[in-house]
């Protein structure tokens, strides 16, 4: 199965060019209203997606209401799945749903679902998004001169705004070109007519930006609060052929995310959000993706039991102490002077086992004590006299 692209609202959801294009899965519970709101209805959504095809792209416009974010990761935190990423598109609401079109034809190539969700960012420096507006008295979204906020109070005024890739403003007079920046590429232009006829965008726009194909369709309800007025003809042109997409996206290089093991393009992994370790850190992974067996690690057999005797490791050199004074005694291979070479066992014989490792009873060196023989190694030394004994 595709990776599932979500989208949070029905107008964002834009028809398929073709009948390979897969479906957008509208989440219900992300709706206003009295169906909407609901986080026991967005946790079975999400639930069901990531069961059905097992990782899930929610791409929702930046300026949503604040609940309805909080909302979905609320979700993403109560399912503790790391296969749901939630992509926040800077754009306007029509670009977001070109944006999110272009994520679907995607979805049925070879990408993975890091790749995927990280080439939203990408994709999104490739759209051109605008709009012509009655007035830019109330327009945040875009820089705004006080010469052009004062004409906008004018009757008739009509401005022509690109909102992204760079913001630009044009005042429009006549029926001429709006002179905003072209693509440098064919593109395929969407146009939603709302207060304002469509007839500028379609005819002289068009022409100027050499689009090949122009599509109507319905200007989203969030595009008023986005630009600030109601009379608008919002716009959106992209790169409409799925094999320049394809190579677009496949001429980036790919990164692996050191913490959840996803691949990724870009700076950042769209699932955990994890930033992109700097070049000399890269390969180096801060936690598996999994956990490994119990007594198992990856790629690993699993080490053999330990024998209860151990008769081989009598003729072995164990690794020095940290103590100084215990390396002679723990060292089979060196005995200390005046001691037996092979330490009795508890029968008789020789020792084996772990009787060859107890430490041999000998008599310690000048250097411990003024005339204070040494008894056991592993308990510590009295505490010392003192020097002004009591009357």
């Amino acid at each position: 199965m595709p990776t599932a692209v979500a989208v949070t609202s029905p107008e964002l959801v834009l028809p398929s060019p073709d009948r390979h294009t897969p479906p957008a899965a509208i989440l219900q519970s992300a709706e206003p209203g009295e169906r909407g709101g609901s986080l026991d209805r967005t946790l079975a959504e999400i639930h069901t997606l990531v069961e059905q095809h097992g990782h899930v792209l929610v791409v929702h416009p930046a300026a949503a209401p604040p609940a309805l974010v909080h909302r979905l990761h609320a979700a993403r935190a109560a399912l503790e799945t790391d296969r749901l990423a939630l992509v926040g598109v800077d754009l306007p609401p029509l670009g977001t749903a070109l944006l999110a079109l272009q994520l679907r034809q995607l979805s049925i190539c070879d990408f993975s679902p890091g790749v995927l969700a990280s080439a939203a960012r990408l994709l999104a420096h490739y759209l051109h998004a605008g709009a012509v507006l009655g007035s830019v008295a109330r327009l945040d979204q875009v820089p705004v001169g006080l010469k052009a906020h004062a004409k906008s109070w004018l009757p008739g005024s009509q401005f022509a705004v690109l909102a992204r890739p760079e913001p630009q403003l044009v005042r429009l007079s006549g029926d001429q070109d709006p002179g905003l920046k072209a693509p440098g590429f064919p593109t395929r232009l969407v146009v939603a007519e709302g207060g304002l006829p469509a007839e500028r965008v379609t005819g002289a726009l068009a022409r100027a930006w050499h689009v090949r194909e122009v599509t109507p369709t319905k200007l989203p309800a969030a595009s008023a609060d986005w630009w600030g007025t109601s009379k608008l003809t919002e716009f959106a042109a992209a790169i409409p052929d799925i094999s320049v997409l394809y190579q677009l996206v496949s001429s980036v290089r790919r990164e692996e995310c050191h913490w959840c093991g996803l691949q990724l393009i870009g700076d950042r992994c769209a699932f955990c959000a994890a930033p992109l370790p700097p070049p000399g850190e890269r390969g180096r992974r801060a936690l598996p993706a999994t956990r490994p067996a119990p007594g198992r690690l990856r790629g690993r057999e699993p080490a053999p039991a330990l024998a209860r005797t151990a008769p081989a490791a009598a003729g072995r050199a164990l690794p020095a102490a940290r103590d100084p004074r215990l390396a002679p005694a723990l060292d089979t291979g060196a005995a200390p002077p005046g001691a037996p070479q092979t330490p009795a066992g508890p029968t008789g014989g020789p020792a084996t086992g772990v009787h060859a490792l107890r430490p041999a009873q000998r008599e310690a060196p000048a250097d411990w004590g003024p005339h204070r023989p040494y008894e056991d190694p592993h308990q510590p030394p009295p505490p010392p006299r003192s020097r002004n004994p009591r009357p």
